[in-house]
């Protein structure tokens, strides 16, 4: 695993581009399933996406000594094979066609594994412009693959990532 300074952090796009590496998978086919708790059944969603990125974590200052805390998310929004936005810090869902929608955590779920971050179901909390988002109300983050940090975490503000994939839905 990677581990940058604040000095030679760069840009967010430049980190990106080192952590996604070969072709993105083709956009999901059909939306992966929510948990039960998230009940959201019965809804048509407006759009669904692939991500492929990372979580950027930075060595704060906590009770008895440093820890990683979860500092922004950065990931290409993939749909049919093709990039058509991206994902980062508000969260924030940001698509080619000028839509943007902000998100805030309503409920969460374990991932698959102990490596995996956890499944989202987020209200939709801003909207700008418009386009394929406009008429969504709720962000769902399934499927997760990796994301997660553990270990020491030696330098204070030390920054880190750790490679992420999931399935972004957007629901009405």
């Amino acid at each position: 695993m990677s581990s940058f300074s604040k000095r030679s952090l760069g840009s967010a796009s430049a980190l990106l581009a080192a952590v996604v590496i070969g072709e993105p998978a083709a956009g999901a086919p059909a939306p992966p399933a929510a948990p039960a708790a998230f009940a959201v059944g019965g809804r048509t969603p407006v759009l669904v996406v692939h991500a492929e990125g990372a979580q950027l974590y930075e060595c704060k200052p906590a009770a008895g000594g440093l820890a990683w805390t979860f500092r922004e998310p950065m990931a290409a929004l993939i749909k049919d094979g093709k990039t058509i936005g991206r994902h980062y810090a508000g969260p924030t869902w940001e698509l080619d066609d000028g839509g943007a929608v902000r998100g805030k955590v309503a409920a969460s779920a374990p991932g698959e594994t102990a490596a995996d971050i956890p499944l989202l179901k987020l209200n939709v909390v801003e909207h700008r412009g418009a386009g394929a988002l406009q008429d969504a109300t709720l962000v769902l983050r399934l499927n997760t693959h990796g994301g997660g940090l553990t270990g020491p975490c030696p330098i204070a503000d030390e920054l880190r990532v750790a490679p992420y994939s999931a399935d972004y839905v957007f629901l009405p």
